[in-house]
């Protein structure tokens, strides 16, 4: 019987590191003053105790919905032909995500179809992915419901100044 609690403690612990493993890394600690990053320096998102959610992260629920969802159904849920990226987001690595995205993907034989477009070419997207990246990890860890956020912060002097240097303004 002695061996027993040993033994228990064990499984306990691989099974608690394995948990804190699979948790993904979206809390947010620093920001460069247009979005908030992850202690991995990855965008992350930020909610405020009343909900409020940062900027970055709602307006990756509005170019989410403008462009990916004709695809992976609203609120990242998935569809019947393409995956639920509001997984996706919290499986993938950052820059893989960013990748599949900017090129594309094709998987098709006998076991999976699937055929994603490149947008790599498209500011719509690009200009873009790090706040829908965002708003898909926020829906993955069910920070952000369902639907339109109902509360955000304004958009900043910062982010648009870099929203209108991506998209080609001066």
């Amino acid at each position: 019987m002695k061996a027993a609690v040993p033994l228990l403690a064990f499984a306990t612990f691989f099974a608690t590191a394995a948990l804190a493993q699979d948790k993904p890394n979206v809390e947010a600690v620093n920001t460069d003053g247009v979005r908030w990053f992850n202690s991995d320096e990855t965008p992350t998102y930020k909610i405020a105790e009343d909900g409020t959610i940062d900027w970055p992260t709602f307006s990756g629920y509005r170019r989410y919905h403008a462009e990916c969802h004709v695809c992976h159904g609203p609120d990242g849920e998935g569809s019947s032909y393409a995956p639920a990226l509001k997984n996706s987001a919290l499986r993938m690595d950052y820059y893989d995500f960013y990748a599949v995205v900017a090129d594309g993907r094709q998987k098709v034989g006998q076991a999976e179809n699937q055929v994603m477009p490149a947008f790599g070419a498209n500011p719509n997207v690009m200009c873009y992915l790090d706040d829908i990246y965002t708003y898909l990890r926020a829906r993955g860890t069910d920070a952000v419901p369902r639907g339109r956020p109902a509360k955000k912060e304004a958009k900043s002097e910062a982010y648009a100044e870099a929203e209108k240097s991506c998209m080609g303004g001066s």
